[in-house]
């Protein structure tokens, strides 16, 4: 008896072990997305994307595109914030800030790279990949693909029809005002935005889980962040163009904009992009964005992307939208199209990721 219980733990030793070794790229990944939004795994990870989950690369053109050099410029020592004077290097070093680099007119005045390995290291945008998303739909607007953001997004995805998007508005997605229950908490593990990003680890379709999300209010009318909002404008993107994201932002954004460096998007197991979170490139690469909104569209004097879309995108046109603290929002800042615009400084707006990546315009 003893032999055969020996055996038999033996044997379930073995059995677990081959699991353990058939299974290692789906238990990392598990263990990566339960800290995807939590824990200090985060900096030592985010520039490692393409070693633990499957992606989508965007290549570089051959001629990349620098921005020329500025007058360099230091850091201050101390900032006003709040009231209270602090210390730059002590916030810097707090935050954990992995690469910080300052433009203006064009040219870079301040670059500095701490925690990514460099400036060539791609790294994780978490939400500032939203931005992206909504230059995207801009340009298949202009290019006729999408008749106009007042349609239903159930017109170019009928799959919706029946869950919280049926019937609602393109543009009410892109304001993050789809009317969609939904729960954001990205310290609760079981949220919904955590449940999203499981299926990155364990398999599954992140459109398919946008069918099952159900109406809460009445869209247009509350502004309420939910990632399956992008996600769904992704998969708009995917229809219309007939190509996947990563393929038509090469060739819409990426080439134009001469970035220098390969960037990647994540994708779940049917190839398709997450939209909502999974783009990684380097700070430069980034910075053209901001470049290119900074000049209504246009890059080196060659417009990439419709004028008035940048300033609709960069403007909240509805009261629910506006900054300050009110109770048709769940947030003080206010919300253009995938873009945050903040209160009390005119003319700026920003791309944000939850653990403060950042394009600030």
């Amino acid at each position: 008896m003893r032999k055969w219980i020996l055996g038999a733990i033996l044997v379930l030793l073995v059995v677990a072990g081959g699991a353990a070794i058939l299974y290692r790229q789906e238990l990392s990944r598990l263990a990566f997305a339960t800290s995807l939004f939590s824990g200090a795994e985060q900096y030592e990870s985010f520039g490692r994307i393409a070693e633990l989950f499957p992606t989508a690369r965007m290549r570089a053109p051959r001629r990349a595109i620098s921005f020329p050099r500025g007058a360099p410029t230091s850091l201050p020592e101390t900032f006003l914030y709040g009231g209270e004077q602090l210390s730059v290097p002590e916030f810097l070093e707090a935050t954990d800030t992995s690469a910080l680099l300052v433009l203006q007119d064009g040219r870079v005045r301040f670059e500095e790279y701490w925690l990514t390995g460099g400036r060539d290291v791609p790294w994780l945008s978490m939400s500032v990949a939203k931005s992206f998303i909504s230059a995207l739909v801009g340009l298949a607007v202009e290019e006729g693909r999408i008749r106009s953001i007042e349609d239903p997004i159930t017109t170019y995805l009928p799959a919706l029809e029946g869950s919280a998007y049926d019937g609602v508005r393109i543009k009410d997605i892109l304001q993050m005002s789809s009317g969609a229950a939904w729960d954001e908490t990205y310290g609760d593990p079981d949220s919904d935005i955590n449940r999203f990003a499981y299926i990155l680890a364990i398999g599954g379709s992140l459109n398919e889980f946008a069918t099952t999300l159900e109406r809460e209010r009445e869209p247009g009318t509350f502004n309420q962040y939910n990632s399956t909002d992008t996600q769904v404008l992704g998969w708009l993107l995917v229809e219309t163009t007939g190509r996947p994201i990563a393929a038509y932002m090469e060739e819409k954004l990426w080439v134009p904009l001469g970035m220098e460096n390969d960037a990647f998007w994540m994708i779940d197991s049917d190839g398709m992009e997450m939209a909502f979170g999974g783009l990684n490139a380097t700070a430069r690469d980034y910075a053209k964005l901001g470049e290119l909104y900074r000049n209504d569209g246009r890059f080196q004097g060659e417009a990439i992307l419709p004028a008035h879309w940048v300033r609709a995108s960069v403007t909240p046109d509805a009261p629910h939208l506006l900054p300050g603290d009110h109770e048709l929002s769940d947030w003080e800042i206010g919300y253009g199209y995938q873009w945050w615009v903040p209160e009390g400084n005119e003319g700026e707006f920003a791309a944000i990721g939850v653990y403060n990546q950042f394009i600030y315009v």
